[in-house]
């Protein structure tokens, strides 16, 4: 019977330890999350209450094991295995610790800053800061629980001792991942490109949608995603629409006929622009930037806050001018002059012209034969 009590009260006490420690640390949180509302700390900091849980469970029972008297045959397993748990959770609920101080931090500097380009720049600064912490804890943590096998730490010498030669070969072989890393840290701190802007790469217009320290991932307009190393971005030129800010111009062009009314398109364009709810009232503009024998090219200038809405501003000018100018003005569109063609004379020959000079009665007279003439019948008497 004490065989069978032991290990039930030195493991039950470890859970049931535990469950309470948590759920009193859960309440503290929710509580000074009541009390302070403004910030997002104590909340975010319930997040981590599995990990704390799990580390808490872990070291009462590596702890208390050696009481219990289970398994003892198996007991350097059991302890190893215990040790790897814990430092396991350890390193889970560093990294929630980490991700809600920093989450916090950028909610404080989110309700001071207003601009969306500062704003979109530390995000993404904040993004790969916590991804290179959470691979140095998780390399740290690996590394931890190796060197608890004795076979680890024996070698550990002669792994230091390579450690130089290793260097060398893992960095010619990892040339491009490195590069990729290197690259990404500076598109954090540089300031190259930023979650949220819209970017033009290879001809393709879309967001950036991802960032890691790798990849870049850009959502385009029709839903596709295009995913790149993000040494593309230091490497070769590329468009940032919402670089320095997210305002933008744009222009729609027109081809009308000479004829068209310039004055009361301007009038319409203004009528357009104020009934359209993406543009941002800064400016606007109608002008002629070219002309051919048969039509006039009009550029209608148009400003938006963004590049959505200056894409939508600029489909609704261009619609609204055509519908208006078909209704009201159909003789402003495009037109192909025509007239009818005059058949030239015709060609004169002397062939034609000796044809031309014959009459019937001089063709029949030519086509009579003497014969023809000694058959003809008599005259009737009386008759000459």
């Amino acid at each position: 019977m004490e065989n069978l009590l032991r290990p039930l009260i030195v493991i039950g006490g470890s859970v049931v330890l535990t469950l309470l420690i948590g759920w009193a640390t859960d309440l503290l949180l929710r509580k000074a999350d009541l009390r302070h509302h403004e910030t997002p700390l104590w909340g975010l900091l319930r997040r981590g209450r599995i990990p704390y849980q799990l580390v808490l469970c872990a070291a009462f029972l590596r702890g208390s094991y050696d009481e219990a008297q289970l398994l003892e045959q198996y007991r350097a397993a059991v302890g190893q295995t215990l040790t790897l748990v814990m430092i396991g959770a350890t390193a889970w609920l560093v990294i929630r610790i980490a991700a809600a101080i920093v989450e916090t931090t950028y909610s404080r500097y989110a309700r001071v800053h207003r601009d969306p380009a500062r704003l979109r720049r530390v995000r993404t600064q904040v993004t790969l800061i916590m991804r290179v912490l959470s691979a140095i804890v998780g390399v740290v943590a690996v590394a931890s629980m190796l060197l608890t096998f004795p076979a680890m730490r024996a070698a550990g010498t002669s792994l230091l001792a390579s450690a130089g030669l290793l260097g060398i070969v893992a960095g010619i072989a990892a040339q491009s991942t490195l590069s990729n890393i290197f690259a990404g840290l500076q598109i954090a701190f540089g300031d190259m490109v930023r979650l949220g802007d819209v970017v033009v790469v290879e001809g393709e217009w879309g967001t950036v949608d991802e960032i890691t320290l790798t990849f870049l991932t850009v959502r385009t307009w029709d839903e596709r995603r295009i995913t790149m190393p993000v040494s593309y971005f230091t490497a070769k030129p590329f468009e940032n629409w919402s670089r320095g800010g997210t305002q933008m111009t744009g222009t729609v062009f027109l081809h009308v006929d000479h004829s068209a009314p310039l004055p009361e398109m301007r009038e319409r364009l203004r009528d357009i622009l104020r009934d359209c709810p993406t543009w941002d009232g800064r400016a606007y503009n109608l002008s002629v930037t070219d002309s051919t024998p048969s039509t006039m090219e009009v550029r209608a200038l148009v400003t938006a806050k963004d590049p959505d809405d200056l894409w939508t501003l600029r489909v609704t000018v261009r619609e609204e001018l055509l519908h208006w100018l078909t209704e009201t003005h159909p003789y402003a569109l495009p037109r192909i002059n025509t007239t009818n063609a005059a058949l030239p004379p015709p060609r004169r020959t002397p062939e034609s012209d000796g044809l031309a000079r014959r009459t019937p009665e001089s063709d029949g007279r030519a086509r009579r034969t003497p014969r023809d003439r000694v058959h003809q019948p008599p005259s009737p008497p009386g008759k000459g």
